[in-house]
């Protein structure tokens, strides 16, 4: 049986690219030209993930008449912004759990800022044209253990008590399966409206051409090295040897090392893996039903989350978060075979039906997380610059709430969202080398017991717990 069960996944990960699926794709835009020698603006605007292109975005939507440009070391999206799940999350707390968890007080109107949040992305894929596959199909967490089923029903009937229940259902097992039929599923949550779904990759080029459309000046292949004062105005420097003198500067470089050298310690990097399968037919989707085309994911620790594309292939990702030593990234990282095998055999346990499926793809990728799983957000250098990072997997969405809440810190405007504990706190730092790779591999290796003991944490899980630090991808 288990030789069988190799040769099957060998035979199904043999032909897959190594390229990430959504940026394997015709549509790809040209890149924008590199900056040549210097230049001057308002607002400078680091990095062309969905957190740079979303400030750009909006601060020229803010005022139409502000000089913005925006750098990007390599091109718009190659990063963690188009290798992604493409679940595009109302959550700003990576789920509520963790929020009530930290911002108790606060979740009422963190959940009301988050569908907030999630309508302004819809609405603006929409005015703008954007061609990026939008579903607002929501998301199930399904249970695949006992102990899941028990937290689900604990997690709703928390919810329910703070008022944050509309919209979601808990499902039994017949239910969950009525849905999506998994041999391995016991029963589930779903949150209706919460989760959009999105091409990633053509989501950060939807947004780039909006931002072009309103005037932000975008080079890429321009990696910005160093940022400093210049009198009342800052100076970036870039790689090719070019100044930027502005007014004030948004870094949006995340899981890359920040130009606010006090905030590295407190993202590493996580390199997280997925496999896409080639599309399936209608006989293949029949036995799966999957009639709503919901986001999934289970609850596991260290927990898988699947998709449907718009051309009905499976993404299958997660699992396994690897942190490299040091935090040093290499492009070598993002191939890593033991996991692929891993996921594909993962794959054919949920979905036995599917047996002979082949995938297409499959990648990796880093991404920033902080030991609070969520953004955090300040200035630098009197006001002039901001910073958001940390967002755990859960940028797709949330770096839209990010941009606003930068553009509204360098503006020195108290709002709603300045005023948030979550604006006004930062997490806990990740010690220096050796100790946080120890700690993150004790964590790692707790939480994979935690998942075959019933969901039970050990003495380093719960002292993490009591300590707000935690790691996750």
């Amino acid at each position: 049986m288990a030789a069988r069960a190799m040769t099957s996944r060998s035979a199904a990960l043999s032909d897959a690219s190594p390229v990430p699926f959504w940026l394997d794709a015709p549509g790809r835009p040209t890149p924008e030209p590199a900056l040549v020698g210097d230049a001057r603006c308002d607002l400078l605007v680091v990095g062309g993930g969905y957190s740079g292109l979303w400030t750009a975005l909006l601060a020229k939507e803010r005022d139409p008449g502000r000089d913005v440009l925006l750098l990007e070391g390599r091109e718009v999206g190659w990063a963690a912004s188009g290798r992604n799940g493409g679940f595009c999350a109302a959550s700003l707390t990576h789920g509520t759990a963790n929020g009530l968890s930290r911002w108790p007080a606060e979740m009422r109107l963190l959940e009301e800022l988050g569908a907030r949040n999630l309508d302004a992305i819809e609405s603006a894929v929409h005015r703008y044209g954007m061609d990026c596959a939008f579903e607002r199909s929501g998301e199930i967490s399904v249970a695949t253990q006992p102990h899941h089923v028990t937290g689900l029903r604990d997690l709703y009937e928390e919810m329910d008590a703070a008022g944050l229940a509309a919209g979601c259902e808990l499902l039994d097992e017949d239910a969950v399966r009525a849905h999506v039929d998994s041999p391995t599923f016991l029963g589930g949550l779903w949150d209706r409206d919460g989760v959009a779904l999105v091409d990633p990759a053509r989501l950060a080029w939807g947004l780039k051409a909006a931002c072009l459309s309103l005037g932000v000046r975008v080079h890429e292949g321009t990696p910005a090295t160093s940022l400093a004062r210049h009198g009342a105005r800052m100076e970036v420097r870039t790689l090719r040897g070019g100044t930027v003198r502005c007014a004030q500067v948004a870094l949006g470089t995340n899981v890359f090392p920040s130009l606010v050298r006090r905030t590295r310690p407190l993202t590493v990097p996580v390199y997280d893996y997925a496999l896409m399968t080639e599309p399936l037919d209608a006989a293949q989707l029949a036995a799966i039903g999957w009639h709503d085309r919901q986001g999934l994911g289970d609850s596991a620790n260290q927990f898988h989350y699947f998709r449907l594309s718009s051309d009905n292939r499976i993404l299958w990702g997660g699992y396994d978060a690897i942190y490299p030593y040091g935090g040093k990234m290499r492009a070598a990282l993002d191939q890593r075979p033991e996991t692929f095998d891993r996921l594909a055999d993962h794959f054919f346990a949920c979905f036995p039906q599917l047996e002979g499926v082949r995938f297409t793809h499959a990648w990796g990728g880093a991404i920033d997380t902080c030991s609070r799983f969520s953004a955090f957000f300040g200035t630098a250098h009197g006001g002039r610059v901001a910073y958001a990072a940390g967002y755990t997997g859960l940028g797709v969405g949330a770096t839209r709430f990010g941009a606003d809440v930068m553009l509204d810190l360098l503006g020195g405007e108290e709002t709603e969202r300045t005023s948030l504990e979550m604006v006004r706190t930062k997490p806990l730092p990740f010690p220096p080398e050796p100790f946080a790779w120890a700690g993150i591999a004790l964590t790692k290796w707790s939480l994979g017991r935690a998942d075959e003991r019933g969901g039970r944490r050990n003495l380093w899980l719960r002292a993490m717990d009591r300590m707000g630090m935690g790691f996750d991808s």
